[in-house]
């Protein structure tokens, strides 16, 4: 997948290869940013996975899409958009053309079937400006005339009933399914529970909080939370295990890279080293003397920048 991406004009993350974690690769073409989750059967895609992606791609600017081979019902079809607690999802083989080749899918499942979309003004303007009355093109289709009215409410149709349209109208109204251009809706982040958390959490949450940032909790993710400024979005981490911390700074590093946001881990006690392949560390001790958020944002800003130079 990830050699797909960069083929393509790309950046793209290292694969995470992490047990349970939400997404695989993270990916950007020029403004375009994209959370890719590749699983072979989809059905192991869970509602929770699907949620905190929604959050990440909702705080990141994002568009996420799942790349699979099957389900239970079997493999996923070529040149047709399935979906997922709304994400879109597509076969390794439906991904190859549209980036390879310009062959952007059609065909989209949905309960009861195979749909596509039809471009609803412009079969709405056909339709007036040939006095085509709403029935007729009831029965060109074999729909009711409420459904050519949902149709041009932007609709999906059957394959047949399109067809039919295009037929007799004599011009394609049937357009492309973006896999890739699928933005969620604003969403609400998993409250924080403070209590819940160990001691070290807590207490890296509370300095956080008292300096008026927003702590959104992860659960999926190589970083445990995103922390909130106004304009500005911190990859959080919590180096709570130092003999993994080098693999952690360089995961979270990557991520932000590709993502464009800033990184932090913080650390029970800094020692030598300020940042890991990009990521500012900070030390607990050092966050208690931090009053102002705006520090804070020096502090990660001045040692990111540092390690990038070295």
């Amino acid at each position: 997948m990830r050699e797909l991406l960069l083929r393509t004009g790309f950046i793209a993350s290292n694969p995470l290869n992490l047990r349970g974690i939400a997404f695989d690769v993270v990916a950007r073409r020029d403004r375009s940013l994209l959370l890719v989750k590749v699983l072979t059967n989809i059905d192991a895609f869970s509602k929770e996975n699907a949620e905190e992606l929604k959050v990440l791609a909702e705080a990141l600017g994002g568009s996420i899409m799942m790349v699979g081979e099957r389900s239970g019902s079997g493999d996923l079809e070529q040149g047709i958009v399935y979906s997922r607690f709304d994400i879109p999802i597509i076969a390794f083989s439906t991904m190859k053309d549209l980036l390879l080749d310009d062959e952007p899918p059609f065909i989209f499942a949905a309960p009861g079937g195979l749909y596509v979309r039809m471009d609803s003004d412009l079969l709405r303007r056909m339709r007036e400006e040939r006095s085509v009355s709403l029935g007729t093109l009831a029965e060109v289709a074999g729909v009711s005339r409420r459904t050519i009215q949902m149709y041009e409410a932007g609709m999906g149709a059957m394959i047949d009933a399109a067809l039919r349209l295009e037929e007799y109208l004599g011009k394609q109204i049937v357009v492309p399914v973006d896999p890739m251009g699928y933005k969620p809706p604003v969403q609400e982040a998993r409250p924080l529970d403070i209590e819940k958390c160990d001691d070290f959490s807590k207490n890296i949450y509370t300095m956080l909080m008292q300096l008026g940032l927003l702590v959104k909790p992860t659960e999926k993710c190589p970083f445990e939370a995103l922390t909130v400024d106004r304009d500005l979005l911190i990859l959080t981490g919590l180096g709570k295990d130092e003999a993994r911390l080098a693999d952690k700074a360089k995961v979270v590093a990557d991520v932000s890279r590709i993502t464009g946001k800033e990184s932090v881990i913080f650390i029970e006690r800094l020692r030598t080293r300020h940042s890991i392949e990009g990521t500012a560390l900070i030390g607990r001790d050092e966050l208690k003397k931090i009053h102002e958020s705006e520090r804070l944002r020096k502090m990660v800003n001045a040692r990111s920048e540092v390690d990038a130079r070295d």
